[in-house]
């Protein structure tokens, strides 16, 4: 892929076009390193470094095509100020769900247009933390692959089975039971909290649609608190209930 191609992947029309996002910094692409095993994947991928780099890519990324761009070059590539001189191009579909290993013991998480790169990633993060999980995005979520959720997940994209644009009706043929949050639901703590098969977490202000909820019989569940406020942040909520699902 030429240069100026790459500079285009910050922008979500060229990742779809070209079929390639960029992670960047030497913990992510550690990570990627980590992750990605199949060699048609590794082929496809080209690492970009700065001369500081090279001497790293020569005895980190053996396997991995590497090409030497100038500081001037990098700092166009780059979607940070203070580039670190290491990026990567990969490939969308190393990230496929299909691509990692089927856990049978894994809990499913929908989220229904979430619109914040952060709280994306560090969902992301919290359930490759805890393993065990499969992450399933709706239409109109953030990209996942949009440069601040990459960042945001410190590398958690490349151990999480993700399936993005997947329609809210189309889980009725997949799952049999669903969980959610509400005020008034039973508490997170009891052990039947662990017994559904997809957790449904909605869009930071809307939630997720009430007929959708209806249509599902799904049961709602709560964190319990002091009762002062009304409202926990998506990322902070799903964490709270990713543990309490991990520890049954």
């Amino acid at each position: 892929m030429k240069l100026d191609d790459v500079k285009k992947l910050h922008q979500k029309k060229y990742r779809n076009q070209f079929g390639y996002f960029l992670v960047e910094g030497e913990h992510l692409v550690l990570e990627l390193f980590k992750a990605v095993k199949n060699p048609a994947y590794r082929r496809a991928t080209r690492i970009y470094v700065t001369e500081e780099y090279q001497q790293w890519a020569d005895s980190q990324a053996s396997q991995w095509p590497v090409s030497l761009v100038s500081k001037k070059q990098m700092a166009q590539l780059s979607d940070t100020k203070t580039p670190q001189g290491i990026l990567a191009c990969v490939p969308l579909s190393a990230t496929d769900a299909a691509n990692l290993k089927a856990d049978k013991q894994e809990k499913c998480i929908y989220l229904h247009e979430i619109q914040d790169p952060g709280n994306l990633g560090t969902i992301m993060r919290t359930l490759a933390w805890f393993g065990h999980f499969r992450l399933l995005l709706s239409p109109n979520c953030v990209d996942p692959y949009n440069a601040k959720v990459v960042r945001a997940s410190m590398g958690a994209i490349f151990h999480l089975p993700l399936e993005h644009e997947v329609t809210i009706h189309s889980l009725a043929a997949r799952f049999n039971s669903f969980a959610y949050l509400d005020l008034n639901g039973s508490s997170i703590t009891r052990p039947d909290f662990a017994d559904y098969s997809c957790y449904l977490f909605g869009n930071e202000a809307r939630g997720v649609p009430q007929d959708t909820l209806s249509a599902f019989n799904a049961t709602a569940f709560t964190i319990a608190g002091s009762g002062n406020i009304d409202s926990l942040n998506v990322a902070s909520a799903l964490s709270m209930c990713a543990y309490q699902l991990s520890v049954r």
